[in-house]
């Protein structure tokens, strides 16, 4: 999954949100002000980066003048049409105003994250290997299954269903965790 940076000052909004995302896959760094931003800017490789316009230090209209391209999602109070102007000519993928929902914060997070990476690339974790350009599952190169890849209108569980099975063929019972109200999580550590 996707390696995020939130800037936000705020504690908390910090926690919750990198605790969501970190609950859909993700990993997660914070930055409390915009000097620490760039800091961990300059030193780490990130995805995406979720972005509060009043930071201290510096505001984050100058730290997005210095991400290079990165995708970014500004998340701030400041709901003025200047501001939201000056965040998408700076080069803004999305821009979303305060108080927001969570659901929704990751709904956009997904589709920037969709639009601005490069390749899908697969992932492999035991004996196993997933591709995301496909939405296939190998297990020594025997496909497993296509999850949604047939015309089947039965139960709204179905997909429940299969993941059971994924995570018996697998042997990924500890590592393929339900998500309460979002879906399933792949657990690659632990």
């Amino acid at each position: 999954m996707a390696n995020i940076l939130v800037v936000e000052d705020e504690v908390l909004i910090s926690e919750l949100i990198r605790r969501n995302l970190s609950l859909v896959g993700h990993g997660c760094d914070p930055a409390f002000d915009g000097d620490e931003a760039l800091e961990k800017l300059s030193g780490g490789r990130y995805d995406l980066m979720i972005l509060d316009v009043m930071l201290p230090k510096r505001d984050g209209f100058a730290v997005m003048g210095e991400a290079e391209g990165l995708p970014t999602i500004f998340l701030t109070a400041r709901d003025g049409l200047n501001e939201r102007i000056t965040g998408f000519s700076l080069g803004a993928d999305d821009y979303i105003v305060k108080p927001f929902e969570m659901l929704e914060l990751l709904a956009r997070v997904e589709a920037v994250l969709r639009r601005t990476q490069k390749h899908a690339g697969t992932f492999e974790l035991d004996q196993a290997r997933v591709d995301f350009g496909s939405r296939q599952v190998y297990r020594g190169d025997a496909l497993l299954e296509l999850v949604w890849g047939y015309d089947f209108e039965g139960e709204s569980r179905t997909v429940d269903v299969h993941i059971q099975k994924l995570r018996r063929k697998l042997g990924w019972e500890e590592r393929i965790k339900t998500v309460y109200k979002l879906g399933y999580r792949l657990e690659a550590h632990g």
